[in-house]
């Protein structure tokens, strides 16, 4: 008995019921399973949000010297001048190779008289080598030995003006706290005198007072908020030098202080062409810039082939069985191909003899003008520590009493205030100098001054 398509097929109804509540039981446990990872998130949330929170909180207790040891292990521009010594290391092992040998085979057969190549032909395979001549190699190795040299001595030049980089940077950051930590004192003094003078407003006899202080306040905020952004400036530069990442806190423990040195000028002068790493890779640039140009006038000569074979011939010949084979080989100087070269070896020899007398003068004269700047930031440090730091600090607390007590106006209080943060800034920024001369005079001469 056949049956028509549209006949409906009598499914079990037990078994129908039965797929049916499996389908229900893996779509719950699926809702089930949703909803879980669903209330998890929070707390996925809640545990990146920590994370975030306590990178962002993170706080570097840092002195000079740490941050010194932190910049050698981390910072990215000397890790990219250390590859270049590298570099220059694998061009002097691929100037010291020798040229490699060249293997050909030759053939030759004859196809007449019942000849053919296994009866009347003949291989011959050949080595040929070609020899460097007057001492090529030599010179190349001697050049690439240089230049490893230069590059060793570039990094130590790089190291040199990044330390400078570093404890600049460090102690401009100790200025900056320094300078927002002053304003802030003054803008709560200033505004305690505001609050003294608003309480009394039935008492005063000019307004004025009031809007004077309360402009000062403001321009006191404004001095503020430049702190910050010169604070935040400044730590970006020190974190890059460091490697650190934006979200890192910096707490300062080297103090920004005066030490009165006076360096002897004339022993750092006899010492410098010796210690300025980049008077060193000059001069080793010169040595390299030599080399070469001796190489351009061997390569006036020209360099031999040798070559050695051997041929084996079939039964018929061509020729006697068991042949050697010895060529020598060289190109025939008719055109003489370098003049250029030499030329141009010898001009860059004159260039880098140039460079290195034009940084030689830069540097005597570099130290020369950082002695006496360091001279005169150590007068002007002194001259503020004499008598005028504590005069003005003496000059504005004297004059906030009286301004208190009523015995003076606001005109004597605020000219008290302004003189008052003259000196501050002055003497703060004296002392950032003259340490910033001893640094200077330390890279210039590239030795500790003590």
């Amino acid at each position: 008995m056949t049956r028509s398509w549209a006949t409906p097929y009598p499914y079990p109804v037990r078994e129908m019921r039965g797929w049916t509540w499996c389908w229900e039981a893996w779509f719950l446990a699926m809702v089930m399973i949703i909803a879980g990872v669903l209330s998890l998130n929070p707390a996925v949330a809640a545990t990146g949000e920590g994370s975030l929170e306590k990178q962002n909180s993170r706080v570097l207790r840092l002195s000079l010297d740490d941050a010194i040891a932190l910049f050698l292990r981390q910072n990215l521009d000397l890790l990219q001048t250390k590859y270049g010594i590298d570099t220059a290391k694998a061009k002097r092992i691929t100037a010291g190779l020798f040229p490699n040998p060249e293997l050909s085979i030759n053939t030759l057969s004859a196809y007449t008289q019942d000849c053919n190549l296994s009866k009347c032909g003949g291989i011959m395979p050949v080595i040929s080598q070609l020899f460097l001549v007057a001492g090529k190699r030599g010179f190349r190795v001697e050049s690439a030995e240089f230049g490893t040299k230069s590059a060793e001595a570039g990094f130590e030049d790089t190291l040199r003006q990044l330390s400078f980089a570093v404890k600049d940077a460090y102690y401009r950051v100790q200025v900056g706290h320094r300078l927002l930590e002053d304003d802030e004192q003054r803008s709560i003094r200033i505004n305690g005198a505001i609050e003294k003078l608003g309480g009394a407003s039935a008492k005063i006899q000019n307004p004025e007072d009031l809007i004077r202080l309360q402009i000062r306040a403001v321009k006191t905020h404004a001095d503020i908020i430049r702190d910050i952004q010169q604070i935040d400036s400044d730590r970006s530069d020190l974190l890059l030098l460091l490697a650190l990442s934006p979200e890192t806190e910096l707490e300062m423990t080297t103090d920004l202080t005066f030490e009165p040195i006076a360096p002897d000028i004339v022993a750092l002068k006899k010492r410098v062409e010796d210690a300025r790493p980049d008077l060193r890779a000059k001069r080793l640039l010169l040595a390299k810039r030599r080399s070469e140009s001796k190489l351009a006038i061997a390569n006036q000569y020209p360099d031999v082939t040798v070559d050695l074979g051997y041929n084996v011939q079939g039964p018929q010949g061509p020729d006697n069985q068991q042949q050697w084979t010895i060529n020598l080989g060289m190109p025939i100087p008719v055109f003489d191909r370098n003049q250029g070269g030499i030329k141009e070896a010898a001009t860059t020899v004159h260039i880098a003899e140039a460079d290195l007398r034009k940084t030689l003068n830069e540097v005597h004269h570099q130290i020369n003008t950082v002695y006496r700047h360091l001279g005169q930031s150590r007068l002007l440090v002194e001259t503020y520590r004499a008598g005028a730091f504590e005069a003005s600090e003496a000059l504005f607390n004297r004059v906030e009493e009286d301004f208190h007590s009523g015995k003076t106006t606001i005109l004597h209080l605020l000219d008290a205030f302004q003189a008052k943060i003259d000196i501050d800034k002055a003497y703060i920024n004296a002392l950032y100098e003259y340490q910033r001369d001893i640094l200077l005079l330390e890279s210039a001469a590239a030795q500790p001054i003590s």
